[in-house]
């Protein structure tokens, strides 16, 4: 196994590992009554992500690393990290929202807006270049800053319907 696919075996067992916490989550919360909004963009979303990995595979498993990219992806997982910490039962992959509850507002959620998507961001953009593969970078970055307009428009809208609902 070489240092790529070591790497790449990481994170696609770390995003596994993610689709199944979000899949508990979100059936809690909906347990609890909160509902998805906008699932249209999400086969989207999973699309593009997997695409991602996939083409890591394809054409980073041999590749050596660039270990300053490595190093700032890692540090991108600390953050992520956070988030999902910060979110705790309420994070998921998909925009679940539950009437009654308020904003998060505590954690990465006091310096950005969308933490978990900046994360993303990064990944996309760093992974690829942690395997020499600036294309597949650049690449990926427009596509995902393609499907995080649609996404973060949508759930903008549902978060400012929540405040509005509770008069906040």
């Amino acid at each position: 196994m070489t240092s790529a696919e070591l790497i790449l075996a990481l994170v696609t067992l770390q995003r596994a590992a993610e689709l199944v916490i979000s899949s508990r989550n979100t059936s809690k919360l909906r347990a609890r009554g909160a509902i998805e909004v906008a699932p249209g963009h999400y086969p989207l979303i999973v699309a593009v992500h997997a695409a991602w990995l996939i083409s890591l595979w394809i054409f980073g498993h041999d590749r050596p690393l660039n270990i300053v990219a490595l190093l700032i992806y890692v540090v991108l997982q600390g953050v992520r990290i956070w988030v999902m910490w910060t979110l705790g039962a309420r994070w998921t992959t998909r925009i679940i929202i539950l009437p009654g509850e308020p904003l998060v507002r505590c954690g990465p959620y006091r310096l950005l807006p969308h933490p978990n998507y900046a994360v993303v961001a990064g990944e996309i953009a760093l992974l690829p270049l942690v395997l020499g593969l600036a294309w597949l970078s650049l690449i990926f970055t427009v596509l995902n800053a393609a499907v995080l307009a649609i996404r973060i428009r949508a759930e903008n809208r549902a978060l400012e319907q929540t405040m509005m609902a509770r008069g906040a």
